[in-house]
């Protein structure tokens, strides 16, 4: 198999590992800078180069596409699709994983558990907003952010509005969201691939945080996901249409509820504190499906055959 990581930087440790798994099973691998890819699109076909060179005879591409780098990373990766090319994470699934709105409002469709959410845009709505939430603690949340990034809490009603209002006052876009108390700054990452939990970890937020993530100073251990904590998980994964997910759970009195589904996990604290080779289960996954080659959403075929109706 010839493989393609869409990465910005060949040194990150989840880069590194992907690369180390896939020669480790006998594949050609390059990373890809996804600024450097750029694109001939045409009703006579496809194509790509890369830093001058055209691009051709890849069989797979994973993509590690950052959030600063969203757009144009994921219409790299939809060129790779239709010149052929199959990937776990299609470029439509990262952007519905991306948009921290459109997510929950399709996992809310489909009845998976969440925190209870609320969104606006109008300065005179935000008293009726927060009243359809209900009582502080409030979480607010940046639409895009990411690792604990623009996330924060609000303790009095009054504080919530003044962050809701400096926000919009910045144009920004976000969300917010019920305050799990029982959870006491603790969530479960589960790393789905292929339909599947191969591992997870407990995170648990610092002294004087309610954020769990590693980035901000968070620790973490293996745990062994329940089984509801792994069929919600793979069912979210799979609802965004994401072979590869981080799906970040948080342990409440109703059971499990989605705060996050990650397009691109990072793979170094899963593996240190579960002791499980992600790295080797993704580069197998994709692999398999190499070798069965499955019609994708987005496939040129079905583009062709909708233009056409």
């Amino acid at each position: 198999m010839k493989l393609a990581v869409l990465s910005r930087n060949s040194k990150l440790y989840s880069t590194r590992r992907l690369i180390e798994a896939a020669r480790d099973h006998g594949h050609s691998v390059r990373v890809l800078d996804p600024l450097r890819c750029y694109m001939r699109i045409s009703s006579d076909g496809f194509a790509m180069h890369y830093k001058g060179v055209p691009m051709s005879g890849y069989h797979a591409v994973i993509p590690r596409i950052g959030a600063s780098i969203t757009r144009y990373g994921s219409a790299v990766l939809r060129q790779f699709e239709l010149m052929g090319c199959y990937t776990p994470n299609p470029s439509d699934a990262v952007l519905r994983a991306r948009d921290k709105l459109r997510c929950h409002q399709l996992l809310a469709a489909e009845r998976i558990g969440l925190p209870v959410t609320v969104f606006g845009d109008n300065p005179d709505d935000t008293h009726d907003l927060l009243d359809m939430l209900g009582p502080p603690p409030h979480v607010i949340k940046l639409n895009e952010g990411t690792q604990g990034a623009g996330v924060m809490l609000t303790e009095k009603i009054s504080a919530s509005r003044g962050v809701i209002e400096a926000l919009r006052g910045l144009y920004a876009n976000f969300l917010v969201q019920e305050f799990i108390d029982e959870a006491k700054g603790a969530d479960v990452r589960c790393f789905v691939v292929g339909g599947r939990v191969v591992a997870a970890m407990r995170r648990q937020a610092p002294k004087g945080d309610f954020r769990s993530n590693l980035h901000r100073g968070g620790t973490a251990k293996g745990v062994r996901a329940s089984a509801a904590e792994q069929e919600v998980a793979v069912r979210a994964a799979q609802v965004l249409g994401l072979g590869i997910a981080g799906v970040d759970l948080i342990r409440s009195d109703r059971g499990p509820l989605v705060l996050e589904v990650n397009a691109s996990p990072g793979l170094e604290g899963i593996e240190e504190a579960s002791g499980v080779d992600v790295a080797g289960e993704i580069v197998r996954y994709v692999a398999q499906h190499v070798r069965r080659p499955t019609r994708q959403a987005g496939a040129p075929s079905l583009i062709r055959q909708v233009s056409r109706n």
